[in-house]
C-alpha cells in the first residue's frame, strides 16, 4: 500500500464513522476558544470545561480580562496544569488582544502567535476551528497517531507532521481531519494501551501490521 492510498483509506473510514468532528472544548466565541486552548496545554479539557464558566462569567470578553491583574485571573485557573504560567499569559494575552487587534481575535496564523501564551499548535486550532482555514494543529495525539498509523511514518517534529499532513489531506477535509486524529488518538489509538483489535483502520495502519498482528498470530499458533 502506498502513500495516497492510505490516506484515502483513512479519510474514507473517518467520513463514514465521524462525519462530525469538533472540538471537545466548550465555549461561544473566538475569545472563549483562545482563552479554552491556552488553558488545555498539558491539561484534560475535562478540567478545562469545569473552570471556564466561572472564568468566562468574570471576563466575558478580552477588554475586561485585559482590566484584570494575572493574580485575579489565576483564583479561577488555578486547578489547571501551570497556573501561574498561565494566568500571566491570559492577562496579557487580552492587553495585547485589545491594544493590538480591537478585541478582535485574528485568523491569520502569524498575527495570532503575536498573543501572548499563543504558539503555532494554538493558532492553528483558531484558524482552523473557527475560521475554518486548512490549518493542522499537531498535538501530542496527532503526532502519535499520525506517525503510528504511517500518515507521516519518520516525522520528528510537529512542525514535518504538520507539512506533511497538509501536503496529503485535501484542503477542505483538513480542519476536520485535525478533529478525527485528536479524537482517534484520545479513545481508540492511545497511548499506552492502544485498542488496536477494535480500531476500524488496523488493516492500513503500519503499526498494527508490524507490532501487533504478528504477535496475535504467535499466539493462535502456540493454542
Amino acid at each position: 500500500m502506498n502513500t495516497a492510498q492510505r490516506y484515502q483509506q483513512v479519510i474514507a473510514f473517518f467520513e463514514k464513522e465521524r462525519p462530525i468532528a469538533n472540538s471537545e472544548l466548550n465555549y461561544r466565541n473566538p475569545f472563549e476558544l483562545l482563552v479554552a486552548v491556552i488553558l488545555s496545554a498539558q491539561c484534560t479539557d475535562k478540567r478545562v470545561n469545569m473552570i471556564t464558566p466561572a472564568l468566562f462569567d468574570a471576563y466575558p470578553d478580552a477588554e475586561t480580562m485585559a482590566l484584570a491583574s494575572a493574580e485575579e485571573i489565576f483564583e479561577y485557573i488555578k486547578s489547571v496544569s501551570y497556573p501561574n504560567n498561565k494566568s500571566r499569559h491570559l492577562a496579557a494575552m487580552a492587553r495585547t488582544l485589545v491594544k493590538d487587534f480591537g478585541g478582535i481575535v485574528p485568523d491569520d496564523i502569524d498575527q495570532l502567535q503575536r498573543l501572548q501564551g499563543v504558539g503555532r499548535k494554538t493558532a492553528n486550532v483558531i484558524a482552523s476551528v473557527i475560521y475554518n482555514k486548512p490549518t493542522m494543529a499537531v498535538d501530542t495525539h496527532v503526532f502519535r497517531v499520525a506517525n503510528r498509523i504511517g500518515l507521516t511514518s519518520n516525522s520528528k517534529t510537529p512542525l514535518q507532521t504538520e507539512r506533511i499532513l497538509t501536503k496529503h489531506i485535501p484542503t477542505d477535509k483538513i480542519p476536520i481531519a485535525h478533529h478525527w486524529l485528536i479524537l482517534h488518538g484520545r479513545y481508540v489509538c492511545t497511548a499506552r494501551k492502544p485498542k488496536c483489535m477494535e480500531c476500524g483502520i488496523n488493516n492500513v495502519c503500519k503499526y498494527f501490521s508490524s507490532k501487533i498482528k504478528p504477535n496475535n498470530k504467535n499466539t493462535e499458533t502456540d493454542k
